[in-house]
């Protein structure tokens, strides 16, 4: 009996240490606040890729392109190190090397390509390019949102707590429904998921000719040396459809990674990896 009793102790013990909902949250919330200060820091490498294509998978325009970012007083800076762009005309392939480039005429491609790279991953007020609006882990972010825990679910060899949420009645300000994968032991974020919370509103369907389906994004942290940790990777696919006949289906995708402290230059790399020099 004393046995038993004993070999139950520990998971007895650890499941009595793990705080309930409001003290995930609120680690959580705090965690992010360190995260982003400590990220003022850091100079790392962002690659982004955004693809469009035409009904039946067919890719009508793609831009890759390769930045240094760097930390500023407020949000961060951009040096442009790298672009690649292509759109396909008549089943051709026509290559562009610079952002902003417009085909002649109307070219909805090429300003709905600027317009979204643009907007999702270039957030100057952010120290990681995305806006916080996409994801509600801050504190001023959770306020409009209703939390769940919902067990756990294992993530990268780590059984990470779940957590759902969806928008507070009423909240003009939660457009997101979604999940977050939480590190058991540091609080951070491992994967977040999200959906748009509501569909496009039948009126502006109607009058505007606007539907956007399957909207959502997923984000992953990783922890790098020095115990910081940061987005690596970010993207999000769906279709739109505009104007009563313009449709593509868009995919975006952005990884980071080559972290190095503005300073020193000193590398920081993922656990279990080779520094980069």
């Amino acid at each position: 009996m004393r046995l038993l009793l004993s070999l139950l102790a520990v998971p007895l013990c650890a499941l009595a240490q793990q705080p309930d909902l409001a003290g995930i949250l609120q680690r959580l919330a705090e965690n992010q606040d360190r995260a982003v200060e400590a990220r003022s820091a850091i100079v790392y490498t962002q690659e982004t890729r955004t693809r469009l294509f035409r009904s039946g998978g067919k890719l009508a325009r793609e831009e890759r392109r390769r930045y240094t970012v760097l930390p500023s007083a407020q949000g961060t800076d951009k040096h442009l190190d790298f672009f690649d762009g292509r759109y396909m005309q008549k089943g051709k392939e026509v290559a562009y090397n610079a952002p902003g480039f417009k085909r002649s005429g109307l070219d909805i491609d090429g300003d709905l390509v600027a317009s979204l790279t643009d907007d999702l991953v270039n957030n100057k007020q952010s120290r990681d390019g995305i806006s916080p609006d996409l994801f509600p882990l801050t504190a001023a972010q959770q306020r409009h949102y209703d939390f769940q825990l919902a067990g756990s679910q294992k993530v990268g060899g780590v059984e990470a707590l779940k957590l759902t949420f969806t928008p507070k009645k009423g909240e003009e300000d939660s457009d997101w429904a979604g999940e977050v994968l939480v590190d058991p032991v540091e609080y951070q974020p491992i994967r977040v998921t999200t959906r748009l919370a509501e569909d496009i509103p039948l009126a502006v369907k109607l009058l505007l000719g606007i539907n956007i389906r399957q909207l959502g994004f997923t984000l992953t942290c990783r922890k790098v040396a020095g115990g910081l940790w940061f987005p690596v990777s970010y993207g999000t696919e769906f279709h739109l459809r505009v104007l009563f006949g313009y449709a593509r289906t868009i995919a975006l995708s952005m990884d980071n990674r080559d972290f190095r402290r503005a300073s020193a230059e000193s590398a920081i790399q993922f656990e279990g990896q080779a520094a980069t020099p």
